[in-house]
C-alpha cells in the first residue's frame, strides 16, 4: 500500500489532467459569475457556470491583453483553454487563453461597453458640442496621407472654398499604433491652435479596419478638443465612438469637407442678393426722406423762419411778466415781515425804558435784578438814559410779600 502526502496526491492528479489530450484544448459555453479584475497582476479570475454546475477559471495577463471587450458578470461567453489542477488548493480549474461573447462579436460588445461608459460620463452630451464656424480660414485634416479619403477632402475643400488653408496632419488610421497617433494629432493641433475646425476620419473598411476610431483614447481626445471636430469615418452606415464624441458627424470624408466649409459660389450669390436688397432699401429710404423734405419746405413756417419764432416770443413775454409779478409780490411780503420784526426789536430796546426815568444797576459789569445779591458797602454803577453814576450801598431792604 502506497501512502501519499496531499501535495503528492494533488501533483499526481494534475499530471493526469495535464496528460489528457482531450483537456488540453477545450471549448466551454457558460455564463460568467464572480468576475474579478486583479488590477495589480492584470489577471482575470472568474467562475464559469450553467444551470447545474460551475467551474473556476483564470485568464492570465498575456491572454487578457488580446481581449477586445471587458468580461462582466452575467455575460454568456464561449471560452477556450485547458483544464488543470491548482496543487495548493487541490481544485481543478480552467486556464482560459481566449474568450468570445456568445451570440455577439467581441468587437460589438466592446463597442457597446465603451459607448455606455462614456455616455454615462456625459462625454456625448449635446451641451458639450461646439458649433462649426461658418467660414473657417484654416481646416485641419487628421487622416492617412496616402488614402483616397484625403484626396476627396482636399478636392472638395479647394472647389468649395479655395480661400481656406488646409493643415494636414498625417497619421496611421488602422493597426495598433493608429489610435495613439490620432489622439496625439488632435492634441497637437489644439496646442498649436493650428486650425479653426478639424476633420478626423478615414475611408471605409471592415470593423477591424475602423477600430482605431472606437478606442477610448481617441474619443477622449476628440471630446476634449477646444477646436470643433467633425468625425468622418467610413461609409454612411458606419458608426464609431469617435462619431458620438465629435461635435458633428459626417457620413463620409467627402461629406465632412462639405460640412466644414461653405460653397463660395453660393456665398457670393448670397452677398450679391444682400447687396441688391440693401441698395433698394437705401434708395427707397432716400426717396421717402426726399418727399418728406419737399413737403416740409412748402410749409409757411419753413419759408419764413420768423413764423417759427413768434409763438416762442409770445410765450417768453408771458413768462417774463409772470416772473416780475412774482418778484414784486415776494418783495412786498418780505418788506412787511421786516417792518414787524423791527418794531418788536425796538420795543425790547432797554434804552427805551431808561428814557422814562428808570436806571440799570450793575455790579461787577452784570445787571442786578435781586436785592439779595447786594450787601452794604457794595459798589454799584447806575446807568441812566444819559450817562452813569458810581454808588455805594449803605443799606438793603427786601420787598415784603
Amino acid at each position: 500500500m502506497t501512502i501519499l502526502t496531499v501535495s503528492q496526491l494533488n501533483t499526481y492528479v494534475k499530471s493526469l489532467l495535464d496528460g489528457d489530450r482531450n483537456l488540453s484544448a477545450v471549448y466551454v459555453r457558460a455564463e460568467i459569475s464572480n468576475f474579478t479584475n486583479h488590477l495589480r497582476t492584470g489577471h482575470y479570475y472568474l467562475t464559469l457556470k450553467d444551470d447545474a454546475a460551475a467551474v473556476r477559471a483564470v485568464m492570465f495577463r498575456s491572454d487578457v491583453s488580446r481581449l477586445r471587450f471587458m468580461p462582466e458578470n452575467g455575460m454568456r461567453v464561449l471560452a477556450r483553454g485547458r483544464v488543470s489542477l491548482f496543487p495548493r488548493d487541490g481544485q481543478y480549474q480552467m486556464y482560459i487563453d481566449d474568450m468570445q461573447p456568445d451570440g455577439a462579436g467581441a468587437l460589438h460588445v466592446a463597442f457597446e461597453q465603451l459607448k455606455r461608459k462614456l455616455a454615462a460620463e456625459g462625454l456625448f452630451d449635446e451641451s458639450r458640442k461646439k458649433p462649426i464656424p461658418r467660414c473657417p480660414m484654416r481646416v485641419g485634416v487628421i487622416t492617412s496621407a496616402t488614402g483616397a479619403a484625403v484626396q476627396d477632402i482636399l478636392n472638395i475643400l479647394s472647389r468649395r472654398f479655395p480661400m481656406t488653408t488646409v493643415v494636414l496632419c498625417p497619421v496611421q488610421v488602422q493597426g495598433p499604433q493608429a489610435a495613439p497617433e490620432i489622439a496625439a494629432a488632435v492634441r497637437f493641433m489644439n496646442e498649436q491652435n493650428a486650425a479653426d475646425v478639424l476633420i478626423v476620419g478615414r475611408g471605409g473598411g471592415s470593423v477591424e479596419d475602423l477600430w482605431a476610431f472606437n478606442e477610448e483614447i481617441v474619443a477622449r481626445a476628440v471630446a476634449d478638443s477646444d477646436i470643433p471636430v467633425i468625425s468622418a469615418v467610413g461609409h454612411e452606415t458606419d458608426f464609431t465612438i469617435c462619431d458620438f464624441a465629435a461635435d458633428l458627424r459626417a457620413p463620409t470624408p467627402s461629406a465632412a469637407a462639405e460640412l466644414a466649409v461653405p460653397d463660395s459660389m453660393e456665398e457670393r450669390g448670397v452677398l450679391l442678393s444682400f447687396g441688391m436688397r440693401t441698395h433698394r432699401a437705401v434708395q427707397e429710404r432716400l426717396q421717402r426722406e426726399r418727399l418728406l423734405l419737399e413737403s416740409l419746405s412748402r410749409k409757411a413756417d419753413l419759408r419764413d423762419p420768423r413764423v417759427l419764432l413768434t409763438p416762442h416770443r409770445l410765450r417768453l413775454d408771458s413768462l417774463s411778466e409772470k416772473a416780475d409779478r412774482s418778484v414784486r409780490t415776494r418783495m412786498q411780503k418780505e418788506r412787511g415781515e421786516l417792518a414787524l420784526l423791527c418794531g418788536k426789536l425796538d420795543a425790547m430796546n432797554p434804552m427805551k425804558v431808561l428814557v422814562r426815568g428808570y436806571a440799570i444797576a450793575e455790579k461787577d459789569g452784570a445787571a442786578v435784578t435781586d436785592v439779595k445779591a447786594l450787601s452794604a458797602g457794595d459798589r454799584l454803577q447806575l446807568r441812566f438814559s444819559r450817562g452813569s453814576a458810581a454808588c455805594i450801598v449803605e443799606q438793603t431792604q427786601e420787598e415784603l410779600t
